[in-house]
Order: C-alpha cells, then structure tokens, then sequence
C-alpha cells in the first residue's frame, strides 16, 4: 500500500489521463457505469484493507449532517452546543467539518472510537458503490489522492473505457 505522500504523487502523475476518462464518462454516460464501478469497488476493497492505510481520516474531514452531529454528541453524552464548539467548524460552503485532522476519533491502531455513529460521509466513502456515480466523478477524481482504493478503481475504469 503507498504512503499518503506516493499516494498523491501516482494521482498526480495519472491526473491527466483520468481526467481524460472522466470528461468521456460525462459525455458518454455508460449505462453500466454504477454496476460496473459496484463490482470494481468490490474487487478492490476484498484486497484493501482500510484499517491499514486510514489516511481518509488522517487528511480529509466529513461533511456532518444535523443527524450525524445528534448521533454523536448522544453517543459522547455531550450537549449539541458542546459537540460543535469542541469539535466543529464552518467550512467556506457553509459545511459542519471537524476542526482539525487527523479525526479526533481516529484511534492510534486506525479504528474510529464512533464507528457505529460515525458520520454518513464517512460510512458512504469513498463513494464507489453508489448510483448515479457520473454525478461524483469530479470527487472521484479527488479522492484518487487520498485513498489507494479509489485510486485503482479509477485505473481498472480505464482499462474498460479507454
């Protein structure tokens, strides 16, 4: 698995040539993009383990929802007023996202002290298994820099449409 620092460098280098997949992928609109990505997302998560790399949690922060932040402060046994003053801030859309980075519930063997609260955002990451998968595209091609498994989801989608 490659650092989070080889991890931005291969999405660099390959920048260009997904962008190319992704502009035709808009165009085009494959009918069986969701089934296909489903089924790579699949394939490439029974070979990655998301415990050993985390580096979602370590670099990016969720959006929270209203419902997240409930379930959470409920679960800290905390005032909602508390959770956000300690914990959240308001990103440049307006967004709840957690003040710093790495995650503050991010034990140090990369299991979430939450888990079974944790935000939607985190539960749905990295996305590769939802419908409609041509509306993200632009975040997929983000999240190719964060986590390895996008990153060869994207290289396998490449394989087949280019």
């Amino acid at each position: 698995m490659p650092t989070p620092e080889e991890l931005k460098n291969i999405a660099s280098d390959r920048k260009r040539d997904n962008s190319v997949l992704f502009r035709k992928l808009k165009r085009k609109k494959p009918s069986d993009l969701d089934l296909t990505v489903k089924s790579l997302h699949r394939k490439v998560f029974e070979k990655i383990d998301c415990l050993e790399c985390a580096n979602c949690c370590k670099t990016i922060s969720p959006i929270l929802i209203d419902k997240d932040i409930q379930r959470i402060s409920k679960k800290l046994k905390i005032k909602l007023s508390e959770f956000a003053d300690y914990y959240l801030k308001e990103d440049v859309e307006g967004d709840f996202v957690f003040k710093e980075s790495p995650c503050p519930f991010l034990m140090s063997d990369n299991y979430c002290s939450i888990y079974e609260v944790r935000p939607r955002a985190c539960r749905e990451y990295p996305h590769t298994d939802r419908k409609r998968f041509f509306q993200i595209l632009d975040l997929t091609l983000k999240n190719t820099y964060v986590c390895p498994a996008v990153l060869e989801i994207v290289a396998e989608l490449k394989k087949k449409h280019m």
